[in-house]
């Protein structure tokens, strides 16, 4: 499983989820509209998900996140910072390849997640890039974290497979071992370009986090929390101080972790702490650190890849479009060739026909009367968490025969099905809610029931 939350600096900038075909003899140069990047496409791409913007002129494109049918998964990217020292001797590139045109560059033409890390790695060095970027791959066996801090040098570990790492938009990797080709990949001249310019501050070993990261009072209240938190629900027997400068990168869990635990820790807002924003504390403590989840928080997303399966229905995209902390994660079989016009047909402005507009708007009404209406609201995530893991089960049962085509376009219409049943059950709790809160309106005067 690998998971993030696609952030962006305005509450709303709709979204859309939608399945790009498999390309052929394609002749195609992509033009970014955020910084000029020009690159020409690959003729050949493989049919993959996306969840980009849904005005690329105005936005850019930004697919962020998807599977494409080989089963490897990418999400980009997390926004993470270089220091000055290392910028100073290889700056950004203003016009590289950024965040807005990188899955679109890369996840259609690799066919697993160490491919990705080098795929990507050589249009780095090729274009160059204009930002510091986490980028996580991931296939059937690997996940790959690859972090890209100043122009042209990056790192990148494979997560152990009984481990997790969290990453929190500033620079986590830490001691790099070159002699693991395996388990650690890097750009060409990484080594002398540090030994070069002075830039270990280490006495001994090779730390990434310590050579070309920050450690900010932004980052302990802004960064560090995060993973303090994500680290707590995972390890709560493990005692640590949130503003840190040392939390690990990687963990091993004190339990096995499940797609409900990614997805709490998405949509947490450090839930039972005196840091929830939402609780009763002093102001001092539940207005210190950015919480995980936002209102900006664009969507959301855990791409599983099952063990257990066939490889033709392996791939799970669970999706939240709502705020994560009042949302639930909806499962899409990734082996499919369409979503479902609520996905893939977003409006620019409020229509409840929209998941997206639907979700969000879901949230705005129980932030605004939270007290009273948390309870509700936690009841229907909770019950769409259940619904929905037997979902899966039932589509997998019913598909247990299936393969090829006719495996490809019943997904493709459980899929459907699976939205109809969400949209149903998330619009009979928004009426639940206007209702309720008509009841709570200070406009009100009880005199006499005739009057």
């Amino acid at each position: 499983m690998v998971a993030r939350n696609d952030d962006t600096f305005l509450p709303l900038a709709p979204h859309k989820f939608y399945m790009h075909p498999a390309e052929k003899n394609v002749d195609e140069t992509i033009v970014s509209s955020q910084n000029g990047f020009t690159a020409k496409l690959p003729a050949n791409g493989y049919r993959h998900s996306a969840v980009p913007n849904i005005d690329p002129e105005k936005d850019g494109i930004y697919d962020e996140s998807g599977f494409n049918e080989k089963n490897v998964a990418m999400s980009a990217t997390e926004s993470v910072y270089g220091n000055p020292r290392t910028l100073a001797y290889d700056p950004l590139v203003p016009n590289g390849l950024a965040e807005d045109t990188m899955p679109t560059m890369v996840l259609p033409y690799i066919d697993s997640a160490k491919d990705g890390v080098q795929y990507l790695g050589k249009l780095i060095a090729q274009y160059g890039s204009p930002e510091g970027n986490g980028v996580i791959f991931s296939d059937q066996n690997d996940v790959w974290y690859m972090e890209i801090v100043t122009g042209h040098h990056w790192v990148a570990q494979r997560i152990p497979d009984d481990s997790y790492a969290v990453a929190a938009n500033q620079v986590a990797i830490q001691q790099i071992n070159f002699n693991d080709s395996d388990n650690f990949m890097w750009s060409e001249g990484i080594q002398e370009f540090v030994e070069e310019h002075h830039l270990n501050p280490d006495k001994e070993g090779w730390n990434f986090r310590h050579i070309f990261g920050t450690d900010t009072e932004k980052d302990r209240h802004y960064n560090t929390p995060r993973v303090w938190y994500g680290q707590l629900y995972l390890n709560p027997e493990i005692e640590q101080d949130p503003q840190s400068s040392d939390l690990p990168f990687i963990r091993q869990a004190s339990r096995k972790i499940t797609v409900e635990d990614v997805g709490n820790i998405l949509s947490s807002h450090y839930n039972e702490t005196k840091y929830d924003p939402f609780g009763h504390g002093a102001d001092a403590d539940r207005l210190k650190f950015r919480p995980i989840s936002m209102n900006r928080t664009q969507n959301s997303h855990v791409l599983q890849i099952r063990n257990d399966v066939p490889a033709e229905r392996a791939a799970i995209f669970w999706l939240n479009f709502g705020v994560p902390a009042f949302s639930p994660y909806v499962p899409f079989f990734n082996n499919a060739t369409d979503t479902d016009p609520s996905y893939r047909a977003t409006k620019l402005t409020m229509n409840l026909d929209d998941a997206y507009w639907m979700y969000r708007a879901v949230g705005s009404v129980v932030e605004g009367h939270y007290s009273h209406f948390i309870q509700s609201n936690v009841d229907y995530v909770t019950a769409s968490k259940e619904y929905l893991r037997s979902r899966v089960a039932e589509i997998d049962e019913q598909a247990s025969d299936l393969s090829g085509t006719e495996l490809t376009n019943f997904l493709t219409e459980a899929n459907h099905a699976t939205v109809k049943a969400m949209k149903k059950r998330t619009m009979n709790h928004f009426n639940d809610l206007l209702a309720s809160g008509l009841l709570l309106s200070k406009l009100t005067f009880n005199m006499d029931k005739n009057l």
